[in-house]
């Protein structure tokens, strides 16, 4: 750190500094409970959304033995063929939005296939919707945590550091620019006491 100087230029600047300080620290304190709100609605929303999962998983454990039956569920009946995603911004912050997928089903026959490949399909399409968004609420959370923990820090360096050691400067300078003014006036008034004697 540079050494602080004792002047009144330097006194202004650390006043112009403290009146900087305490400007934003209420804009950060601000971003920081928008950021720690959104967190909690992109968690809660996850949860939602893995309790909407682990349902439709459990529906399917109804009826996976049918899935193993040869040639009925082949690998390519189901594609994504397209995922739509969008941009959004939360507190300055870009984070990925799920809009959703196009998928591609293959042609199969609807007389030699069983009923339940219809349901399969339309529940596997549910459920890698589901997982989509999911990984991108995860994304989401991500960026806004990593975006939450460096306005802690500068909000935690204004409050603790910046604005404390300014205050400090502040009073460090005035008390010796008083004491210089103080000597000031003692010199002066020795030194007419000094010319009174004199003549």
């Amino acid at each position: 750190m540079a050494k602080l100087k004792l002047t009144k230029n330097e006194q202004k600047k650390q006043k112009d500094s403290l009146k900087m300080f305490q400007r934003y620290l209420p804009t950060l304190m601000l971003k920081k409970q928008q950021l720690q709100a959104e967190i909690r609605a992109v968690e809660v929303r996850t949860e939602g959304l893995r309790g909407e999962k682990a349902r439709l998983d459990e529906g399917f454990k109804k009826w996976i033995g049918v899935f193993g039956e040869e040639g009925v569920f082949t690998p390519g009946i189901l594609c994504i063929t397209r995922l739509i995603a969008g941009e959004g911004n939360i507190a300055g912050v870009p984070i990925p939005l799920f809009e959703g997928t196009e998928f591609e089903i293959a042609p199969y026959d609807l007389v030699e296939k069983p009923l339940w490949l219809d349901f399969a399909v339309e529940n596997l399409q549910k459920a890698l919707l589901l997982d989509l968004e999911i990984k991108c609420l995860e994304e989401q959370e991500r960026r806004l945590e990593k975006e939450l923990r460096v306005t802690s820090q500068r909000v935690n360096l204004f409050e603790k550091i910046k604005i404390p050691e300014a205050k400090a400067n502040i009073k460090k300078i005035a008390v010796y620019l008083g004491d210089q003014q103080t000597a000031a006036v003692v010199r002066g008034k020795i030194s007419k006491r000094g010319m009174e004697r004199a003549s």
